[in-house]
């Protein structure tokens, strides 16, 4: 099993790019907002940020238990069907919508020994041009990314999403702008 999972990184190591490069601050999302002043305790910042966990066989197993727990356990439903607003951000119970899903998984991981500034909020847009919520994991074998829309956990830079910004590592309570750095694909209209 061992093997296995020292395989998995093996490959990974070849093709998965560095943590993400964050380039300045940016406003956090108001549904995050409303949070902080809910759960204040869930946004003080760090007493100071280690850098990137070191991934081992357990906590890799712990993050895809947890993805796959949450994934299956909460029915997806915008905020709109559960609450009859646009935008809140809360604990699920049975029902949540990407962000909720964001927030589970992260208190899931906390409560199992996981660093909260090694487990941030990221919104992207998806290949539609519709934001989303995932959590980014920051690793010493990069940043991986926990989705409601599927129950693999891949690097960052295997996914289809253009990130957009994240929690800062050393204060959850304030967002940081991300580039990408990925080349953006281009195609031809013909000759």
């Amino acid at each position: 099993m061992a093997s296995a999972f020292f395989m998995l990184f093996a490959a990974y190591s070849s093709s998965a790019m560095p943590g993400m490069q964050v380039i300045g601050k940016a406003n956090p999302p108001i549904g995050h907002y409303e949070f902080c002043r809910i759960y204040t305790s869930e946004c003080q910042p760090a007493s100071h940020d280690a850098g990137p966990m070191t991934l081992t066989e357990d906590r890799w197993r712990a993050l895809l238990d947890v993805n796959y727990t949450v994934n299956t356990s909460i029915m997806p439903l915008t905020d709109q069907e559960i609450y009859g607003v646009e935008e809140r951000w809360a604990y699920p119970r049975t029902v949540g919508d990407c962000e909720d899903f964001v927030l589970l998984k992260r208190k899931m991981l906390i409560s199992q020994g996981f660093d909260a500034s090694d487990l941030l909020i990221t919104v992207v847009l998806q290949p539609n041009g519709e934001g989303h919520a995932v959590l980014t994991v920051r690793t010493d074998h990069g940043d991986f990314v926990l989705d409601n829309m599927r129950n693999k956990v891949l690097p960052w830079s295997e996914t289809e999403y253009t990130f957009l910004k994240r929690q800062a590592a050393d204060n959850p309570g304030q967002w940081v702008k991300l580039q990408d750095g990925r080349a953006t694909a281009v195609g031809s209209v013909g000759q």
